[in-house]
Parts: C-alpha cells; structure tokens; sequence
C-alpha cells in the first residue's frame, strides 16, 4: 500500500493561519454578539419600567433635597431629570434613592439604582476597581474646612493641633489626611457616618473645624445656620473634586444616553436657548441648533430616542446656566459664583463637543 505524501510544511502552516483566523473571529463575533445584547440592559430595563430610578443625597440643599411634600430639587436632580426627559418626554419619570456616602457605590453596582447623581468625585479608582463610568462632570468643585468665626482663622495653616470632623467612607478623609500630613501639621479625626450627625457635632462645638467639598459646606452653612455670618468657609482648596454623575460599565447605550443628556443642557447654554426661548429656536437656521432640537434628524436614532429628545430636556429642565443659578447660583441661597462651573468662553471648563 502506498502512504499518502505529507504535506509542504508550507500549506499545513497556511491551514492552521486560516483556521486560527476563522477561530479569532468567532471568538470575536460571539463577543460581540454577547456583548451587544448586555450592553442595553439598563437602557431596556430603564424604558420598559417607564422611569429613572435616581440615586441622590440623602439632602443637601442646591444638589439634591426634597421640600416639605416630598418634591425633590437640586443640581444633581436636573441631570436625573434631563435623562427622563430625553428618554420618555416627561422630566417627572424619576424615582429617587436617598444615598449615604457608603451606601451610594454599592447602590450603583448592585442595580438597585440605574444612575448615580449625588455629588461623588470622579476618580481613578472609581473609575476601574468600582466598576463604574463617570459621565461628564456636573460640578467642579474643591474640598475646604469651615470653622466658627469666633475663631479668627484666616487660613486652613492656622488649625495644626485642630480636631476636624469628617465624613468616613469619602475622599474627604484620605484628602484631609494627605493635606496635614503634607504642610508637617497634625489634627485629630471626629469621624461620624451620617451627614445629619457630623454636622450637629460639629455646630455642637465637639469639632474645631469641618471638612467637606466647598459647595457642600456652603450648602449646610445656609441650609443649618441661622446666622451664616457666624461661619466662615477658609479659603484654601485641598483637593480636585470633579462632582460627575455615574453609571455601570457595560451598558454603553445608557451611558451614552445620560453623558449627552448633559451636554444637551450646556449647548443649550452656549447658544443662548432657555426654556422660554426654545419654542421660537425651532425656526432658527443655525445648523447647530436645528441638530441639537431635531429639526435636522440623527442624533435621536443615534440615542435611540426621539428626535425632540434635547428639545424636552431645554424645554421642561432648562439650560446648565439655568439649572446652576435656581440651584446653587444668585437664585438660591448658596449664591455661588460661576468659577470653574462656567461655560469655556467665559473662563470656565464647561465645554460640550460638537453634537452631530
């Protein structure tokens, strides 16, 4: 019997490439497949409950705090609200979670809430260990120490040997820790879990000083006190805190959903459209705004929404500068300056990229 001639060592290479190319692609294909069908998860579930289930604060005035029937307003609300907006047509399809600093993240990772927005800073760590995407920063914002004028304090140099109440479970602690260790100063923690707690220890006079992101400070500084001038914010910042709203990673349909539910409101901003002027801008013949309201088609089917989506979301929540000024600006009691938080024209690091 005569045996078969092995092949050229040539042609079983340029087999075995092939079948490995075949078995990538495959592999490939069925990830994507796989990957495909995971990654609208929230977005499906989001819109067959028919509302946003919000993670908030549990109250902090100009972010996130109920009124007295129950009606929940703030910065950190607005953006809870544009997504329902963009998604349903109706800012009021929100449901919202009242969240501790320590219970926020795992709120988040365990599904219980579909979008984080409670004043969390951005960081590496969230980023990747946490298995969370930030969506664009809402509130840039810094952390600071606010002690009793009777004091006389002029500068956060000024409380080496200070006990300092501090929020655990945050930034805050490590920022705080870092600061003093670095200017060769000491301080002694009080650290209370529940915001409502550390505050009224610190007004208690148990603490010399109490730390927080400067927004956060100012808000309970209005919001406690019956005479602010009895506070003073010191004016040093310790610490970067972009403030960004937050959702899990893998669900890219959503994400892409709240990120441009965002910058739809500082569009809005930079070209000049409010909800009281936004009717008319339906007829205006600049390219941007046709897109950005819908009049031109695409960025609604790109979303998977309506085309009106950023229409709804100007019309019934406003524009960024209309949202921060009833929030936390000259309308409301913090009467916070614009700062870092303004447009990119102005000085600012408020910028949305082109939305086409």
């Amino acid at each position: 019997m005569r045996l078969k001639e092995p092949r050229p060592v040539k042609t079983r290479l340029h087999t075995l490439a092939i079948a490995a190319t075949l078995s990538v692609s495959a592999i490939a294909l069925s990830g994507a497949v796989s990957g495909t069908a995971q990654a609208g998860a929230t977005f499906d579930g989001v819109k067959q409950k028919g509302y946003v289930q919000c993670g908030v604060n549990l109250g902090l005035y100009g972010f996130s705090s109920p009124d007295d029937k129950g009606k929940w307003s703030g910065l950190d609300v607005d953006v809870c609200r544009a997504v329902a907006a963009a998604m349903f047509g109706d800012a009021e399809k929100v449901k919202y979670t009242p969240l501790s600093a320590q219970q926020r993240l795992p709120a988040l990772q365990s599904g219980e809430i579909d979008l984080l927005a409670r004043n969390t800073t951005r960081t590496l760590t969230r980023d990747t260990a946490n298995g969370l995407n930030f969506t664009p920063t809402n509130y840039y914002d810094g952390q600071g120490f606010m002690v009793s004028s009777k004091l006389g304090l002029k500068s956060a140099k000024q409380l080496n040997g200070a006990t300092v109440c501090v929020l655990p479970g945050t930034t805050t602690e490590q920022n705080v820790s870092d600061y003093f260790r670095a200017n060769k100063m000491t301080f002694k923690p009080v650290v209370i879990e529940k915001n409502e707690e550390l505050n009224k220890a610190f007004f208690a006079g148990r603490c010399d000083a109490l730390t927080s992101d400067a927004s956060q400070l100012a808000a309970i500084r209005a919001a406690e006190v019956q005479n602010p001038n009895d506070y003073v914010i010191l004016p040093e910042l310790i610490s970067k805190e972009p403030l960004s709203p937050a959702v899990r990673q893998g669900d890219e349909e959503w994400m892409n959903l709240v990120t441009w539910a965002f910058y739809a409101m500082v569009q809005a901003e930079e070209k000049g459209l409010t909800s009281e002027t936004v009717d008319a801008a339906m007829t205006s013949p600049d390219p941007d705004v046709k897109r950005l309201l819908g009049v031109t088609a695409g960025n609604g089917k790109a979303l998977g929404v309506e085309e009106n989506w950023a229409f709804n979301i100007i019309k019934q929540v406003g524009n960024y500068a209309q949202s921060y000024e009833r929030n936390v600006g000259a309308g409301s009691k913090l009467k916070m300056p614009r700062g870092q938080n303004a447009l990119y024209t102005e000085g600012g690091l408020m910028y949305a990229p082109p939305m086409k």
